[in-house]
This record gives C-alpha cells, sequence and structure tokens, in this order.
C-alpha cells in the first residue's frame, strides 16, 4: 500500500514537472545537439573519440539542464554575493588561460587530462546573469551614465583578457552582448551615441595599432578570398565548396569528401555548419535553421512572461548570446564574415560551449517554472 502511494507521489511529481517547464525548448536544444552528433558522425567516423566526446557533453549538458531547472533562479535574482562569486571564478579561471599551454597557437583553454575547458564560455554565461542583475535593481537610474561606465567595466575585463588570447570573436560577442541589454535597459539617446561614437574610435585604433598584419589579411580576406587562395582565402574557399557541393539533399552521412577527406578544416567545430550542408543538403540546413528558430522563440517567450527584470534581461541576454554564435558562424561559414572561429551554438563539437548554453537554458527552465 506505502509502495503504491509513493509510485503515485512520484508519478504526479513528475507530471507537475512536465506541466511547468517548456517542453519544446527542451525537445529544440536535444534536436539541434543530436543534428550535432550526426555531423560530426559522418565527419570523422564512428570510432572517433570526437564523437565519444561530443556525446558526452551532450549527456552532461542536458543533466545539467534538468538539474539547473530545479534551482529557484531568485537566489541569483535577490542575492548579490552567488552572482558575483560566479562571476569572479569564471574570471580567475580565464585569467589562468594567459599562462596556460598554447593550443593552436591560442591561450583560451584549461587542459585537464584528455580534456579541454574553455573559461571564455563560462564567463559569457556569467556575465549574462550579472548583467541581469546589475540592470534588474537599476533600472530607473539607468539614464545615469555611472551605470554606464560600471557594467562596461564588468564586460571590459574578461573582453581584453579574451581578446588577448587571441579570440576577437568572443570579444565581440561579450561586447554586443552588454550592449543590447544596455538598450533593453533602456538607456538615453544621449549615451548611445555616445557609445557608438566610442566603438567607432576604438575600432579604427584596434585595426590601426593593435592586430597584427596577418589578423587584418584573415580580416580582410572575406571580400576576396582567391587573391590569396592557398592561405588566407583557403578556408573559405573550402566552406563555400562544401556548402554547394551537398545541393538540395546532400552527399549523405559520411560522403561529403570536403569534409571527411580534410580538405575543410575543423569541419566537426568552427565549419560544423558547411559540412551538415555538404553531407545532408540545404534542405538540412533549412530545418536546422528552423529548430535554432523556435529555440529562440521559445526562449524569448520565457523572458516576456517573466514576472520580474531579472528574467526579462537574463532572457534577453541568453538569447542574444546563442543568436549572437549562431549567426556569426553561420556567416562566416558562408563567406559573409571573416573568420572568427565562432562555434555554432549545439551544433559544434566542445563541451564548454555546450554545457554553459544548457546550463544557462536550465536557468532559463527555473524562470519558466517560477515565475
Amino acid at each position: 500500500m506505502e509502495i503504491g502511494k509513493n509510485f503515485s507521489n512520484f508519478t504526479k511529481s513528475i507530471s507537475h514537472y512536465v506541466r511547468s517547464v517548456d517542453l519544446i525548448l527542451y525537445a529544440t536544444a536535444v534536436a539541434i545537439s543530436i543534428f550535432g552528433i550526426l555531423n560530426i558522425y559522418g565527419v570523422a567516423g564512428a570510432e572517433s573519440i570526437f564523437v565519444k566526446k561530443q556525446i558526452l557533453f551532450v549527456l552532461i549538458g542536458v543533466s545539467a539542464m534538468v538539474i539547473i531547472s530545479f534551482f529557484n533562479y531568485r537566489y541569483l535574482k535577490n542575492y548579490s554575493f552567488p552572482v558575483l562569486i560566479v562571476y569572479l571564478a569564471a574570471l580567475f579561471l580565464l585569467i589562468i588561460t594567459i599562462v596556460s599551454p598554447p593550443v593552436r597557437g591560442i591561450h583560451a583553454w584549461i587542459v585537464i587530462g584528455g580534456f579541454t575547458f574553455e573559461p571564455s564560455e563560462l564567463i559569457k554565461l556569467a556575465l549574462i546573469v550579472l548583467l541581469a542583475k546589475y540592470f534588474s535593481q537599476r533600472h530607473i537610474h539607468i539614464h545615469q551614465f555611472k551605470h554606464i561606465v560600471i557594467s562596461g567595466i564588468y564586460c571590459a575585463i574578461p573582453a581584453l583578457i579574451i581578446f588577448r588570447q587571441p579570440d576577437l570573436g568572443s570579444a565581440a560577442i561579450i561586447i554586443l552582448i552588454w550592449f543590447s541589454i544596455l538598450m533593453a535597459a533602456g538607456i538615453s539617446k544621449k549615451h548611445f551615441f555616445i557609445l557608438v561614437l566610442v566603438a567607432l574610435i576604438a575600432s579604427y585604433g584596434v585595426w590601426s595599432f593593435v592586430l597584427k598584419p596577418y589578423q587584418q589579411d584573415r580580416i580582410l580576406s572575406f571580400i576576396n578570398p582567391y587573391s590569396d587562395p592557398a592561405g588566407t582565402g583557403y578556408n573559405i574557399i573550402q566552406s563555400k565548396i562544401a556548402i554547394g557541393s551537398g545541393g538540395w539533399f546532400g552527399r549523405g552521412l559520411g560522403k561529403g569528401s570536403q569534409a571527411t577527406l580534410g580538405f575543410l578544416p575543423e569541419a566537426h567545430n568552427d565549419f560544423a555548419f558547411s559540412a551538415v550542408a555538404e553531407q545532408f543538403g540545404f534542405v538540412s540546413i533549412f530545418i536546422l535553421l528552423g529548430l535554432v528558430f523556435i529555440l529562440l522563440s521559445r526562449i524569448f517567450l520565457i523572458g516576456e512572461r517573466a514576472y520580474n527584470n531579472f528574467g526579462k534581461l537574463f532572457a534577453l541576454g541568453m538569447g542574444l548570446f546563442i543568436f549572437f554564435h549562431i549567426f556569426i558562424s553561420a556567416a562566416v561559414n558562408s563567406g559573409l564574415m571573416p573568420i572568427t572561429g565562432i562555434p555554432f551554438s549545439l551544433l559544434s563539437y566542445g563541451g564548454s560551449h555546450i554545457i554553459s548554453v544548457m546550463i544557462g537554458l536550465g536557468i532559463l527552465q527555473s524562470i519558466k517554472r517560477h515565475g
């Protein structure tokens, strides 16, 4: 009798949980992740360590999303200490990369055994939480320029460290998220134009005095990649060939010659979008982008229905975090933007980004559950 009662309570708890979360958000996140696993399987083969690790990353990420959904996000909304601790811990890990061994010439990872961890992905999530917390408490005083400066310092410190790695793409995404949340919080037109002017001056200064010649060439190569087809333009040319060769229905799983034969660099990661197009065709790209649209719409819907500014701003920041990664990655793969090494969220190989995104989605589920 007691066992039957316990089982009934358990089923009621499960039923209540299912009704309280956004199942479509769960389903689309998992679907895009499966897309990524299939892509890596086709590129690297069933026995590849990349496939096995990606499956592990997705399982850890989904588990983290479910676990975090039980956590009451109001602890982040109401208390500054845990938010600051998360930010400082992520910043500390990011600083460690300065003295960590380089991977492919970039000091962006912490290497532990056979796994690598990229703190820049965690700091992006921590900043979204921090900015949502900061502006949810100060939206009435957003007209005061000091709040723009203080929040800018929070973002500038990790952005400069990431820029030094060098990882221009991730540094740019941090600035874009900060600027977008500022706009949503309601800065004045005067402050908006000041920020735009500062951004233009800073961009000119970075281009003229900070970027090295090879970095400038890499940025400019997307305009005319055939000016140096064996050098700076090689990646973009191979990416375009891969996309075009897939046609409408693709060449088949594991039959993409550009990706499987090594002509397309980083086909499992930076150029995962092109590898998907080659293997599965334009139809699969439409399906993939459709899933992305559904995912983002559910995120923004949770934000729209949130009962407080923290929930609204966090949902906005999380949606933009995913959108900027997907938009930039797809644009780079298509030759519409300079190569930046930005992963396509949930599709590209890499545990740091996937787990960070899944944790963020878990916080969104908590916002959905607790209002």
